[in-house]
């Protein structure tokens, strides 16, 4: 019998090999099932997940992720795509961007996702290993990286700090402030399946708000 849940590693990262034909139920089962029986196995690494063979909802991945977490000691820090090239790049950039501020005493890290109109407000940089939900927003008078989708409101700089900026695995925020700069899209796209990972970040350039590809070169330079 050919399993509904396949676990497989790749640098940095495990591969979830998701049964397509299987009610979603069964599958989360399994899930729970194998991560469980593998927690010491994978002890207390920080990985990235990537979800193959089965189109997953918004609200199906959350499901995936709370019961990877509540059954193993895993900290996924983001979700990837099936470009090798481009999975590569931008875990090299998280591991930049954790190692930068980690090694400063002003960051630090806050764990879970922003929903249902909260606010995450702090006078330092700040990593969020989570999403940023419509309606919801984080402040820094530093940077803001979120380690998961932008979808709500983010502002950075607020101390008049040049050089701040906004990073997030998938940017679609509702509002971006930097400094005193301001960004809002003209017509907001609407979260669901997520189909491929959009690693950007945001920051003030000929004094405007601009996006650009999240790199490690790219944030080597700030």
């Amino acid at each position: 019998m050919k399993d509904s849940v396949l676990i497989k590693s790749f640098p940095n990262g495990i591969t979830l090999h998701l049964d397509p034909e299987m009610p979603f139920e069964d599958i989360l089962k399994e899930v729970v099932y194998k991560f469980s029986e593998a927690r010491a196995f994978f002890g207390k690494a920080s990985v990235a997940l990537s979800i193959e063979d089965r189109v997953v909802t918004g609200p199906e991945e959350i499901r995936i992720l709370d019961a990877i977490h509540t059954n193993s000691d895993l900290n996924i820090i983001c979700i990837v795509g099936k470009d090798d090239a481009t999975n590569k790049n931008f875990i090299k950039a998280l591991a930049h961007m954790e190692k930068k501020l980690t090694s400063d005493e002003d960051g630090q890290f806050f764990k879970g996702s922003l929903k249902n109109k909260e606010v995450l407000e702090t006078e330092n940089s700040i990593i969020v290993l989570g999403d940023v939900y419509p309606g919801s927003a984080v402040i820094s008078a530093r940077n803001v990286i979120i380690l998961g989708g932008l979808y709500g409101e983010a502002y950075a700089g607020g101390n008049g700090q040049e050089g701040a900026f906004v990073a997030a695995l998938e940017m679609e925020p509702e509002r971006i402030k930097i400094g005193d700069f301001k960004y809002k899209p003209g017509k907001q796209s609407k979260w669901g399946i997520r189909s491929k990972i959009q690693p950007k970040i945001a920051y003030v350039k000929n004094e405007k708000i601009a996006f650009e590809t999240l790199t490690k070169d790219l944030l080597s330079t700030f």
